[in-house]
């Protein structure tokens, strides 16, 4: 059921079972990080590989210490300072932390969302959450209720918060000492991080050399029509769908133009991406999608992040 009790809500995480809920990013499939059996199933709704490890979500900076035996001054003044929001800090996790949720490795994924209903949740259920996204594995990440309940039926319980505004996942980083390394881009930037704490952090930007985060796949956030970037064409294959992030004098013969911002403002392009790819999945005279890609610099770093996963699958495809 689609519901806004949260009491209802919380007392279902105590008992095992599984919640979709609203954070300021996407919609999260939530459980009892600390009890591995109702982890497992998120693991099961998702279709999720067990490789892939979760992000554990509270709503108290004394959690960290309870899930993380690596922290220091460094990751309490930057949580302090980023949190609550779109920021996930991967630490070296404590022996209370359940294998399943980080996939077997010796790091967890904390954040603290900034969203009033996702926070109470975390404070009525009494215990962190483990949530990735409320979606099938790999496909569309969800911004509202209906995007939960058109991927995810079977779930009992859906927290309707409206839509996010963020409107993509959080960034990810991890931690070790003085060094930052950048995992997945977000909406808090690598330059946002160094003008908040400079000569704090040395940023490592090597790739990791093993899944240690979501978000690292090379293909992910798909919507189940094929995805193509925009070049330089005016003319479409028919049926075609095409999402634009300025307004244009250009005319293009596509069945249907969404656009994601008028001015190409990049927050703008981040809130709406993920909604404007589910309009078209969900247009029924809609067979192919193509998108404008963004500079990648800034925020763009993350919108393309995300564009190019999604698009993964598809890049043989066309003609």
């Amino acid at each position: 059921m689609t519901n806004n009790n949260i009491s209802e809500a919380a007392q279902i995480i105590k008992d095992g079972g599984l919640v979709a809920f609203p954070t300021e990013t996407v919609y999260g499939l939530g459980a009892n990080a600390l009890n591995p059996f109702a982890v497992a199933k998120i693991f099961e709704a998702k279709e999720r590989p067990s490789f892939d490890p979760l992000i554990v979500h509270i709503a108290s900076f004394d959690d960290l210490n309870i899930l993380s035996k690596g922290i220091n001054e460094n990751v309490i003044r930057l949580a302090k300072h980023f949190w609550p929001g779109p920021l996930t800090i991967v630490l070296p996790k404590s022996s209370v932390v359940p294998d399943i949720v980080t996939s077997g490795l010796n790091t967890v994924g904390i954040r603290m969302p900034d969203n009033p209903i996702a926070l109470e949740l975390i404070k009525q259920a009494g215990c962190p959450i483990a949530a990735p996204s409320a979606n099938k594995f790999g496909l569309l990440s969800p911004v509202n209720a209906k995007h939960v309940r058109k991927q995810l039926p079977g779930i009992g319980y859906v927290l309707d918060g409206g839509n996010t505004r963020v409107g993509i996942e959080s960034t990810i980083i991890a931690i070790d000492g003085h060094t930052c390394q950048l995992l997945r881009p977000g909406i808090i930037t690598i330059s946002d991080i160094e003008k908040a704490f400079p000569d704090t952090f040395v940023f490592n930007n090597s790739k990791p050399d093993k899944l240690v985060s979501p978000g690292l796949l090379k293909s992910h956030y798909s919507p189940r029509k094929p995805l193509y970037f925009l070049d330089n064409r005016l003319d479409f294959p028919e049926f075609s769908g095409l999402i634009l992030h300025c307004e244009t004098n250009t005319c293009y013969n596509a069945q249907r133009v969404i656009y994601t911002s008028r001015t190409r403002d990049k927050i703008e392009i981040t809130a709406n991406l993920f909604a404007s790819l589910h309009a078209m999945e969900e247009d029924d005279s809609i067979k192919n999608i193509f998108i404008e890609p963004v500079e990648e610099t800034g925020l763009g770093i993350a919108i393309m992040d995300r564009l190019k996963k999604a698009a993964y699958r598809y890049n043989d495809r066309m003609d």
